[in-house]
């Protein structure tokens, strides 16, 4: 039979349904193609660097740049000025799309992916995207600001070579909005403090554990190897975290997206921080989500907003496991 859970970060139902599993070519074999034209030289390779706007950051040696941080050519929020809402009847209101968007590139490696790079590459990635959070926040036109790593075109990726998205928008989105909202209802103690000592307990959920982070199918799971990366370390923004803690939970990302691909597929995913808002403070507690991109969303789930998950997380936990 299939079984409601309840998310209490967002206070949205999902339902997990296993006997639907059972239909043939439910998983894509592969993924799609990325690039239409593959043969088209790469903007975020090394030797073409004219191809991007000047780099806002660089890291790494001298000679060559480990870790890049250049604007968005096409950017769907630009401008300095802060939300200002033009009311244009009772029923239509609108503003400028003001903020940041850029783009971070992972690494010079054309065909890596993030679940290749080592340890010392994973820190500088983790502290790129802690010092342009940084930069955000002293942005007068930022509230948000959301990191996220897209791999495969179902994904939404349009180059192969790894990247990511850095996000500076004028206003709280509603899907952080609902999570600070489940943090304040579970009272006086931090929901995702309290998921790590009872996964913990249960034990059947957790895929990784160490000193920084824990990694786990959450129970409330919405999408088949859904997974929840949760430093130990409690705080609310990410760009607040220490180096040992940035590190540990980008280590955690990288060796839960090899699992995936080695025991479930080289599949496509989103790899989405959440960060307390600027300037907010709470008792949130910042965390990844890796949401691998395996079943569509139709009818249903459109119509309600009720994602129907077909592989149990404690089953997607056992096989992910490492």
């Amino acid at each position: 039979m299939s079984e409601l859970r309840l998310n209490p970060l967002t206070g949205r139902w999902v339902t997990i349904a296993t006997e639907r599993a059972t239909r043939p070519d439910e998983f894509p074999a592969t993924r799609l193609a990325v690039e239409a034209d593959p043969g088209r030289p790469c903007p975020f390779c090394p030797g073409h660097e004219e191809d991007t706007p000047p780099a806002l950051e660089t890291y790494g040696g001298d000679e060559r740049w480990r870790v890049r941080v250049v604007p968005n050519r096409y950017p769907a929020f630009s401008g300095e000025e802060p939300l200002s809402v033009v009311n244009l009847g009772p029923l239509f209101r609108r503003a400028d799309a003001s903020g940041i968007h850029e783009v971070l590139v992972l690494t010079p490696d054309h065909d890596a992916a993030f679940a290749d790079l080592p340890d010392e590459q994973i820190a500088l990635v983790m502290a790129a995207t802690r010092d342009r959070l940084s930069a955000h926040a002293a942005a007068p036109q930022v509230r948000y600001s959301q990191a996220i790593v897209n791999y495969g075109r179902e994904a939404g990726a349009s180059l192969r070579h790894p990247h990511g998205q850095l996000l500076g928008i004028p206003f709280v989105p509603g899907e952080v909005a609902d999570e600070e909202a489940g943090f304040r209802r579970f009272g006086t103690t931090c929901a995702l403090c309290s998921l790590i000592e009872a996964e913990t307990d249960a034990g059947h959920r957790v895929v990784h554990a160490d000193d920084h982070a824990m990694v786990v199918c959450p129970f409330w799971s919405g999408v088949p190897y859904e997974m929840l990366v949760v430093p130990r370390a409690h705080g609310g923004h990410l760009r607040e975290a220490d180096d040992a803690t940035l590190t540990g939970v980008g280590v955690a990302v990288r060796d839960a997206l090899a699992s995936l691909r080695a025991k479930a597929g080289d599949l496509a995913y989103n790899v989405v921080f959440h960060t307390l808002p600027h300037h907010h403070e709470s008792r949130y507690h910042w965390h990844v989500h890796i949401v691998p991109r395996v079943a569509s969303v139709v009818g249903f789930e459109q119509g309600t907003g009720v994602l129907i998950d077909i592989v149990a997380p404690e089953a997607a936990a056992e096989l992910l496991a490492y």
